[in-house]
């Protein structure tokens, strides 16, 4: 607890044994909190100070995807929190050869202190977590990427140096990045603007609960087709890949169908001049983004990605310690 004080870390208490399945569950204070937090255990982690307050803890981390940046990020992350993290493929447990996700649950509640779980289906890890009397945290779901949302919120206030009242414009597939980051943008009172081909907008029902958060925070949610409308005096331009795991067998109609949804030169003309790129990584460059902007001075997609560690050791400090 010295320890603690001397760094002034205020662990957002009340997530203390919950879930995290979507930041829809959690309260505006709560995510606040959590970035704030972040950034502070990114600074004293920095300053090599970073409390083991983990110690003895143990997450098991189960994918049913690939993973670069979740699963390094979350490894790390309960290593430099003084815990240790297990990584689990799902073709190597019995859920792989049919085992209820049920039974799984109540067996890794046995063993471990939390799951972490990257998956196909939203609907399975709910019923993981319904079963499991540890934690579960989602490290992505066919709908939600809360924790990816986190860092995003991380990487904005470290570099605008505020949230409430900024733009952010997120241009390309109304897929789980994009739902994540409207309800977190709402969470912070950001105003959001979301532009998507035809037949690829976000979940409604999501939307219309994340605009709810934004009312109640004093903020907007504008959903277009139009990408220049989306852009116009962003603060934060953000895209994600047209196509998706799982989605590959699509690819050939979405190059076509988001032909007109690339972050160029020409679209983030309209976007404040010191606007910020982010996307949540891995890219497509001349696909989805143009190496200008990726690559270019209003870009921080790599600082974002280094804040994926930062961020989770937020939540897994809050939800652990």
């Amino acid at each position: 607890m010295k320890l603690l004080e001397e760094v002034q870390l205020k662990l957002v208490s009340s997530l203390k044994g919950k879930d995290l399945l979507t930041l829809l569950d959690y309260t505006s204070e709560e995510v606040q909190n959590l970035v704030k937090l972040a950034t502070q255990l990114k600074t004293i982690t920095k300053a090599g100070k970073c409390p083991k307050l983990l110690d003895g803890k143990m997450l098991g981390m189960i994918f049913e995807k690939h993973s670069t940046r979740t699963r390094i990020s979350f490894e790390v992350g309960m290593n430099q929190l003084g815990g240790k993290a297990m990584f689990l493929h799902s073709r190597d447990l019995q859920i792989g050869r049919g085992e209820p996700i049920s039974d799984t649950g109540k067996v890794l509640s046995g063993y471990l202190d939390a799951i972490m779980i990257r998956a196909n289906s939203h609907k399975m890890v709910k019923e993981l977590a319904e079963n499991a009397t540890i934690p579960v945290i989602n490290g992505l779901t066919d709908l939600y990427h809360p924790c990816q949302a986190l860092a995003d919120l991380e990487t904005i206030a470290e570099n605008k140096g505020n949230l409430k009242g900024l733009k952010i414009a997120y241009v390309g597939d109304g897929n789980n990045v994009a739902h994540s980051l409207v309800i977190a943008a709402a969470h912070v009172g950001m105003n959001v603007a979301i532009a998507t081909p035809s037949g690829y907008e976000c979940n409604s029902d999501i939307i219309v609960k994340a605009q709810e958060i934004a009312k109640a925070n004093g903020s907007t949610i504008t959903v277009t087709n139009n990408p220049v409308e989306a852009v116009a005096n962003a603060d934060v331009v953000y895209t994600d890949v047209w196509t998706s795991m799982g989605q590959e067998e699509e690819s050939a109609k979405r190059l076509v169908d988001f032909k007109d949804y690339q972050i160029n030169d020409k679209l983030v003309a309209h976007a404040k001049p010191d606007y910020m790129f982010l996307h949540c990584l891995p890219a497509h460059r001349e696909e989805e983004v143009a190496s200008s902007v990726i690559d270019g001075p209003n870009s921080f997609v790599f600082e974002q990605a280094e804040n994926r560690l930062h961020a989770q050791k937020a939540v897994l400090a809050s939800i652990l310690a």
